[in-house]
């Protein structure tokens, strides 16, 4: 026992000599019994009542190996002396005192243990200096020495005899076990250097061979005054990291879900760096510029509006996201505009209508696009006024039967002077007007002057004049020249008109 006792106290020692440990005395008054139950008649209603506590110490030594950085949470073994036992005492009755030659017995069942409790201790600060402390755990209890003492009187004579004897170990009758086991538990206060305990222990295990039927179990309250030998830096605390994602909760933003060191432990599903709950657009990569959304192409060419000139324009990337340029405003685009800086229009590719003539009318408008003439004559020369006089000449001298819509014979010379002018002049067109006096009703004049205007066209297409350069129109007596009140005036109004146009 002793060679344990040593073992157990330099393990301590070694224990102790490691920085962060602390080592303290402890020892108090206690007082200790016995829990017995047996079957024994008459037990619980007399002899159970003459025994009684022993008053008895502890002391040893005490260990304070802290398991948080916080010195909250303490492991607490330790090994100390100390004394268990009960007490009996009985004064007989006449009858039994006569039966027995006895007239009073006591008897002390002292046994003695080296403890070594296994505690976990949790403090609470009260103050700076004083700390609430509580702990409990099991124990073990190594069999040291004990006596078992009985004192008796004689009835017959008052003669005094003790008899002291050794408790021994063993499986035996009267002997006890090596070894006991139980829990115990204490609360008190840490004061700094000295800490003040109340503490009880409870075995658990039946230490004692009786000759009747029974079980024992020790029992013990008591006081400590412990005073701790040094003191110990507690070890530096391991930040805490509830989520497992390697960001420590005191800088962790979402300590409670899993994320990166890039957003301070928040998620990050996208992985664009901004932290779901900044992020408006959690499932698709963005920019912090953005709020975590990718960069938008408003007008959807392709072109991000951080690098398009004309974000709400499409455009191309060839002119950062604008479109392209027409220089001249012409609305056609320079990559298709053969005249960037002259305005002109798609048909040309950008370029002015030309002006083959150069008489300041465009070719699109210009009826004679290789002779330079008048914009008033829609860009062709003006008709000469001897072939306008020479054409109102043969107009006066085209004639036709009374009431009819066949030239005379005496029309055709005049008019072949009109198809040499058509001839030479292949841009020119003639119009043929037909007109009558108001003689006849209107219908009629009307499909006359119609007729005879065609009957002029015919002949001279008979003459290789193109029909597409004529055009016969009857007005019949609706454009008079002069009045309808005598044959002069009507005869007048009975004309055939030649236009030339170009």
């Amino acid at each position: 026992m002793k060679r344990t006792s040593t073992l157990i106290l330099t393990i301590f020692a070694f224990i102790f000599s490691q920085g962060q440990v602390r080592m303290g005395i402890i020892g108090g008054p206690q007082s200790a019994t016995i829990i017995e139950k047996n079957d024994v008649p008459g037990w619980d209603s007399s002899t159970k009542n003459n025994y009684s506590k022993r008053g008895s110490f502890h002391l040893g030594v005490l260990l304070d190996i802290p398991l948080t950085s916080k010195g909250d949470m303490y492991f607490q073994p330790g090994i100390y002396f100390s004394g268990k036992g009960r007490k009996y005492s009985e004064v007989y009755d006449t009858a039994k005192a006569i039966a027995t030659d006895t007239a009073f017995v006591k008897v002390n069942y002292f046994t003695n243990y080296m403890e070594i409790p296994l505690n976990f201790s949790y403090r609470v600060n009260i103050s700076k200096k004083v700390k609430f402390m509580a702990s409990a755990g099991p124990y073990v209890g190594l069999y040291f020495s004990g006596k078992h003492t009985v004192e008796s009187r004689a009835y017959s004579n008052n003669k005094f005899t003790t008899e002291e004897i050794d408790i021994g170990v063993g499986d035996e009758t009267g002997k006890v076990k090596t070894v006991d086991f139980g829990l115990n538990a204490r609360a008190g206060f840490d004061l700094g250097k000295v800490f003040l305990t109340a503490y009880i222990s409870q075995g658990l295990k039946n230490f004692y061979n009786a000759p009747y039927n029974g079980t024992f179990k020790h029992q013990v309250i008591g006081f400590s005054v412990g005073v701790w030998l040094n003191s110990t830096a507690l070890p530096a605390a391991k930040p805490k990291d509830k989520d497992h994602d390697g960001v420590t909760d005191n800088v962790d933003a979402c300590p409670d879900l899993a994320g990166s060191a890039a957003t301070n432990g928040c998620p990050d599903k996208d992985a664009d760096g901004i932290a779901d709950k900044d992020d408006k657009c959690p499932d698709l990569a963005g920019t912090a510029k953005w709020q975590g959304c990718p960069v938008p192409d408003s007008d959807k060419d392709g072109i991000n509006d951080d690098e398009d000139k004309c974000p709400l324009v499409e455009g191309k990337i060839k002119y950062n996201g604008c479109p392209v340029p027409d220089k001249d405003g012409d609305g056609v685009n320079d990559e298709q505009d053969s005249c960037v800086d002259k305005p002109g229009v798609a048909e040309y590719n950008g370029c002015p209508i030309p002006d083959a003539d150069g008489d300041g009318v465009n070719d699109k408008e210009d009826k004679c696009v290789t002779e330079p003439g008048t914009k008033e004559n829609s860009g062709c020369p003006e008709i000469k006024q001897e072939i306008v006089e020479k054409v109102n000449f043969v107009a006066q001298n085209i004639l036709f039967g009374l009431g009819s819509d066949r030239l005379s014979p005496q029309s055709n010379a005049p008019l072949m002077q009109v198809v040499e002018i058509l001839k030479n002049n292949p841009n020119f067109n003639l119009t043929i007007e037909g007109h009558t006096d108001n003689t006849g009703k209107e219908p009629y004049n009307i499909s006359l002057s119609q007729k005879r205007a065609n009957a002029v066209k015919a002949f001279l297409v008979r003459q290789g004049i193109a029909a597409e350069r004529l055009n016969a129109k009857g007005f019949g007596s609706s454009q008079p020249i002069d009045e309808n009140n005598t044959e002069e005036a009507r005869a007048k109004n009975r004309r055939v008109e030649l236009k030339l146009d170009q």
